[in-house]
């Protein structure tokens, strides 16, 4: 497994860079996730919330693909309220 170097928002391009141990970078464009995977305003919200607060959190939910299952509970968390 390939280990994260940095990790950060770049505010110009609305993207999570990530430079890895092998040279790689990855760049994550924010909007795009947000368009296919948050259906209200409260996964917007927590999405933007990690982006600009935890960028490693955020990107490992996307490369680990779980993100949908963190929604889902961010959800349901935010209708009981």
């Amino acid at each position: 497994m390939r280990k994260i170097l940095s990790c950060e928002f770049n505010l110009d391009t609305a993207c999570v860079e990530l430079r890895l141990d092998d040279g790689t970078l990855l760049s994550i464009d924010c909007i795009a996730v947000e368009n296919e995977v948050a259906n209200s305003m409260y996964q917007r919200s927590e999405l933007d919330w990690l982006i600009y607060n935890d960028p490693l959190a955020y990107a490992e939910l996307i490369l680990n693909v779980d993100i949908t299952n963190y929604l889902k509970s961010v959800s349901y968390m935010s209708d009981k309220s």
